[in-house]
């Protein structure tokens, strides 16, 4: 984090920024809004070539959100339940997570990979139970939606102090309509 903060203090719009799995030293959720804090920082304030390697594909909606922010993932071959890394990169978002595939190639032990593999379907399956999906495939959660510039101004703007609970409630809703159209 310390180094995150000299970056995100010292970097110019003339500076080539490389970031690797920020976040990663603290739970799930804090390292993720963390990573899409610092990135949408990047782009609003520093305006910085930033190559920025995560595992949370949660991020990858930035894409969509950030005009300038690309996806790019390295191409993998499957053969069986083994993959092979083609070493090119390519556009687009990761579609999948090869984190215990990885573990293997890196030589942990046999048992661990196997007991990696029925955790990771027990988690899978708990996760589409939650989620109500019939699919195959992990769901993958979104923990933030991209909130337009309009929406985002209305927040801004709203003077919480001054706001009655009804008015609040009415803001809210509103918002929501927004969002949903």
């Amino acid at each position: 984090m310390t180094e995150t903060a000299l970056i995100l203090n010292t970097a110019t719009a003339n500076s080539l920024i490389i970031l690797d799995e920020i976040g990663r030293g603290t739970s799930t959720y804090d390292g993720l809004a963390i990573a899409w804090a610092v990135a949408e920082h990047i782009h609003h304030q520093i305006r910085a070539k930033t190559l920025f390697a995560t595992h949370y594909h949660e991020l990858t909606v930035l894409e969509d959100t950030l005009p300038g922010v690309i996806n790019l993932r390295v191409t993998v071959k499957e053969r069986g339940d083994q993959i092979i890394f083609l070493r090119k990169v390519e556009p687009g978002a990761a579609d999948k997570s090869y984190g215990i595939e990885v573990a293997r190639l890196a030589a942990l032990p046999d048992a661990v990979i196997t007991r990696a593999r029925q955790i990771l379907k027990l988690h899978e399956k708990t996760e589409r139970a939650v989620s109500g999906e019939a699919s195959p495939e992990p769901v993958q959660i979104r923990l933030f939606e991209p909130v337009t510039g309009d929406i985002a101004e209305r927040i801004r703007a709203l003077q919480l102090d001054e706001l009655r609970p009804i008015e609040a409630l009415q803001v809210l809703a509103d918002l929501q309509k927004q969002l949903r159209q």
